[in-house]
């Protein structure tokens, strides 16, 4: 009887533990859900005027991305893991040119502000190890704000 109880304490303990490590995956997924917009942004060591105003949504695992005055640019699927330091996010290109083309970055969101890095300027790149778009890395670094209700 003593190692019944013994055996569905620790069947207890190991799902609690099993729940409280994918609450932070499904918490930082629901931190992400909504509409973006650039308000600065970097690639390969110059300002990137070009990005700001550019529209990123989340709705569940899909990303969509569109330019300041609406046109689709991107769109497919987006992984991220907010468990390792820094957090990464992958971009999954579902449709048009970059279609099976994935960005890998780093993300971290504090309060209405997203701060995204990734190799989206060069695919073959590897995953930014920090939030910096220096001359040559062949990175992208954007600062975004959450979009009030109006402004989606």
């Amino acid at each position: 009887m003593q190692r019944r109880t013994s055996t569905l304490c620790w069947l207890i303990v190991s799902t609690g533990l099993v729940l409280a490590c994918a609450l932070p995956a499904a918490a930082a997924e629901t931190t992400l859900q909504g509409t973006w917009i650039a308000t600065k942004a970097e690639q390969d060591g110059n300002t990137a005027d070009d990005l700001v105003g550019h529209r990123l949504s989340f709705k569940g695992n899909r990303f969509d991305i569109r330019s300041k005055d609406d046109k689709p640019l991107y769109a497919g699927t987006v992984q991220i893991n907010p468990s390792t330091k820094p957090a990464t996010i992958d971009f999954q290109q579902t449709k048009g040119a970059l279609k099976g083309k994935v960005w890998k970055g780093i993300y971290a969101v504090d309060g209405d502000t997203l701060t995204t890095c990734d190799n989206a300027p060069n695919p073959k790149k590897g995953r930014p190890a920090a939030f910096e778009a220096k001359s040559g890395s062949g990175y992208v670094l954007i600062k975004f704000k959450r979009a009030k209700h109006r402004d989606a």
